[in-house]
């Protein structure tokens, strides 16, 4: 059996079956683990979510923000951004299944037999290693017990801080935007969601990438997604990132985690 480990799907579904295809990716013995945003700005979020769904435990994605706005879209709470594509979603005859799938994944992963740990954004520096891991069980329970109650109060920025967090709806808030929104933090370890860019093109000189204040990378591997302007290439030596733009027109990124082998496909709209 393989671990292969696949950035953001983003409905590119075509771009998803032909990076597994160029690494042999069998689903009888393989694990295909995801980084989240499974769905959104891509051509085919349905097409993706149905061959996810139907590897069964074979797929082991956390969710996105993507990921997450879909569940509320679904819910009547939101609509879809003008670049998403996921009305073919909201209509199909399989929906209610489809999203009851998507709801019932996790927020974080541990790999087997390592210290080693997926989630879509990275892991807030305000937090050690344990206290992710148990938000993100809370987060879970959350969407379990009160689906729609959640999802409804998951959009804010604030609390910036963890210690700021005082109830069960701001911990949830928090935990969500850490785990799926996070790229850069304020040197006392805030969340910020303005900036995007590449830290060597960072504008601002307060704030720093997540993974440069964090302390518990230097005992553990981190892989994300989420910060496609990072082209797949973090500084940080603990930390693969596989979310390679291929949405926008970048690649599809598979990483097979045992050997550390990269497969990579190009966009459809990088060939066209």
């Amino acid at each position: 059996m393989a671990i292969y480990l696949v950035g953001d799907v983003q409905g590119c579904y075509v771009e998803l079956r032909q990076v597994l295809d160029q690494a042999d990716f069998n689903p009888k013995y393989d694990e295909l683990w995801l980084t989240g945003d499974l769905v959104a700005r891509g051509p085919d979020s349905l097409a993706t979510l149905r061959y996810l769904k139907s590897l069964n435990e074979r797929a082991k994605p956390v969710l996105g923000n993507h990921d997450l706005h879909l569940l509320a879209i679904w819910e009547g709470f939101k609509k879809p951004h003008r670049k998403d594509f996921l009305q073919t979603v909201l209509d199909a005859e399989d929906a209610p299944q489809l999203m009851d799938w998507l709801a019932s994944q996790p927020l974080l992963r541990q790999l087997p037999n390592s210290h080693a740990y997926m989630t879509h954004a990275g892991l807030a520096p305000q937090w050690d290693i344990q206290t992710a891991i148990a938000q993100a069980k809370f987060v879970q329970h959350c969407l379990r017990s009160d689906r729609r109650y959640f999802l409804n109060v998951m959009y804010g920025n604030e609390p910036a801080a963890w210690q700021d967090a005082k109830d069960d709806d701001q911990r949830f808030r928090y935990s969500v935007n850490a785990l799926t929104r996070m790229r850069y933090c304020t040197q006392s370890g805030d969340l910020e969601f303005i900036h995007k860019e590449h830290p060597e093109h960072n504008p601002d000189s307060d704030l720093q990438p997540w993974f440069e204040l964090d302390q518990s990378l230097d005992k553990a591997q981190w892989i994300i997604g989420h910060w496609a302007t990072l082209d797949g290439q973090c500084p940080h030596p603990n930390i693969y990132a596989l979310d390679t733009g291929c949405v926008w027109g970048g690649y599809m990124t598979l990483l097979r985690w045992d050997d550390k082998k990269i497969f990579r496909v190009p966009s459809v709209k990088r060939i066209c």
